[in-house]
C-alpha cells in the first residue's frame, strides 16, 4: 500500500479485483466489495501508483503494467476461511475438470499445442482437436481415432491420483452426509481413489467404459478385456479394432463427444440420478468446484446452479479463479497445492 494510504482493510481486496477482472469502475468496485460510492473512489484513488495509472487527458484509469498481478495479499485469510467451511459443513458436493487431473500427470488435450505436443502424428495429418474427438473420426479414422484413445486409455491406468483426491475422500467421510462428485473428467481417477461408485457423476462419460457406434442397444461395457496396442510413430491402433460384442460393430469409448448424435447416455442418466436423489435428501452442501474451466463450461454451470440454491462455493483454479461475488472463496492455486494447503489447516484444528 502506497506510503502514507489509511490502512484500509478492503486495499489489497480492491486490488486483487482490478488486477484479476481488469474492470477499474468504480460501481465495480461498489459492487464487488459492497460498499458505497465515495469508499471505492478513494479505494482506487489510494491504488493509484501501485495497480493504476490515471489518464488525465482521457480521464481514463488503466492497469499499471508492472503491477504485480500473481499476489494474492488475501490468500492466507482465504485458505482459512475455506478450512472454517469445510469443518463446519456436513455435506460436499465435489466439482472438478482438467485441472484437477493435470495434477496426476494427464494433460489437457483441448489445448491446441498440447495435443499437437501429445499427438504429433495425428497433427502432422492435420487432425486437429476438434476432428479427434467427434464421432466422426471413428467413420473416417477409425485406426487413428482408437489409437489416440487407446493411447490416453493407457495413461489413465498408468497414472495414480494425486495426494488431493485422497484428502477430498477423508473430508466427505468425515461429514454427516459424505460427499458426491461432480466431474467433466473421464480418466476414472475417482473411482481409483477409492469414491463409491454410487456418489460419482462423470457428466461426460468415462473413457474406461464403450459403446457401439450404431444404436444396437447394447448397454456401455468396461474396457478391462482392452489392453491396447499403438504405434508410436503413426498412433494408429495395431491389430483387431474394438467391436461391439451385442452386434459386432465397431466399438468406441463411452464419451460424449462434439457433435454427438451417438452418444448412448444411459450409464451417465443413472449417475445422474443418484446425484439428484442425493441433493434431495441433503441439506446444501458446501461446493468445491476444482480446475474447472470456462472453456468447457459444464462443471461451472452447474456450480452456478447450486450457488443458487443457497449453496456457498470454493473455487480453486490456477488461472481463472474469479468469482466476483464477496461471500464465497477463490483460490488462485493448482488443485493439490491447494487441497494439500487446506488440509494442513484441517490438520491443525484438530
Amino acid at each position: 500500500m502506497p506510503t502514507g494510504a489509511l490502512p484500509d482493510p478492503l486495499y489489497h481486496l480492491a486490488r486483487q479485483h482490478l488486477l484479476f477482472s481488469g474492470d477499474t469502475r468504480i460501481s465495480s468496485l461498489q459492487r464487488w466489495l459492497r460498499i458505497g460510492y465515495e469508499h471505492a473512489r478513494a479505494l482506487r484513488e489510494a491504488l493509484r501508483g501501485d495497480a493504476l495509472d490515471y489518464h488525465a487527458d482521457t480521464d481514463t484509469w488503466h492497469i499499471h503494467p508492472n503491477a504485480d498481478r500473481q499476489t494474492d495479499y488475501l490468500l492466507a485469510d482465504k485458505l482459512q476461511r475455506a478450512a472454517h467451511l469445510l469443518q463446519g459443513s456436513s455435506a460436499l458436493m465435489i466439482a472438478t475438470g482438467e485441472g484437477m487431473a493435470a495434477d496426476s500427470g494427464l494433460p489437457d488435450l483441448r489445448d491446441a499445442a498440447t495435443f499437437s505436443h501429445t499427438w504429433p502424428a495425428v497433427a502432422r495429418e492435420g487432425l486437429g482437436f476438434e476432428k479427434m474427438t467427434s464421432p466422426q473420426a471413428f467413420d473416417e479414422h477409425p485406426a487413428t481415432a482408437w489409437g489416440m484413445y487407446g493411447q490416453r486409455l493407457n495413461l489413465c491406468r498408468a497414472k495414480e491420483p494425486h495426494a488431493g483426491y485422497t484428502l477430498l475422500r477423508q473430508w466427505g467421510q468425515r461429514m454427516p452426509h459424505g460427499c458426491f462428485v461432480f466431474t467433466s473428467n473421464a480418466d476414472g481417477h475417482f473411482h481409483k481413489a477409492g469414491f463409491p461408485a454410487a456418489r460419482i457423476y462423470e457428466c461426460l462419460g468415462s473413457i474406461h467404459r464403450l459403446q457401439c457406434t450404431t444404436a444396437c442397444g447394447a448397454h456401455p461395457w468396461q474396457t478391462g478385456h482392452l489392453h491396447p496396442q499403438v504405434d508410436s510413430a503413426t498412433l494408429e491402433w495395431q491389430g483387431e479394432l474394438p467391436h461391439c460384442p451385442h452386434c459386432g460393430a465397431l466399438a468406441r469409448p463411452n464419451l460424449l463427444m462434439i457433435d454427438d448424435g451417438q452418444w448412448n447416455p444411459i450409464r451417465s442418466t443413472q449417475q445422474r440420478m443418484l446425484l439428484d436423489m442425493w441433493l434431495d435428501s441433503t441439506p446444501t452442501p458446501l461446493v468445491l468446484e476444482i480446475g474447472a474451466s470456462r472453456a468447457v463450461a459444464t462443471v461451472r454451470n452447474f456450480t452456478r446452479r447450486m450457488q443458487r440454491r443457497g449453496s456457498p462455493l470454493i473455487r480453486i483454479n490456477l488461472h481463472e479463479a474469479d468469482i466476483h461475488n464477496p461471500n464465497d472463496i477463490e483460490l488462485a492455486l493448482g488443485a493439490k497445492d491447494a487441497l494439500k494447503k487446506i488440509g494442513a489447516l484441517l490438520q491443525g484444528t484438530r
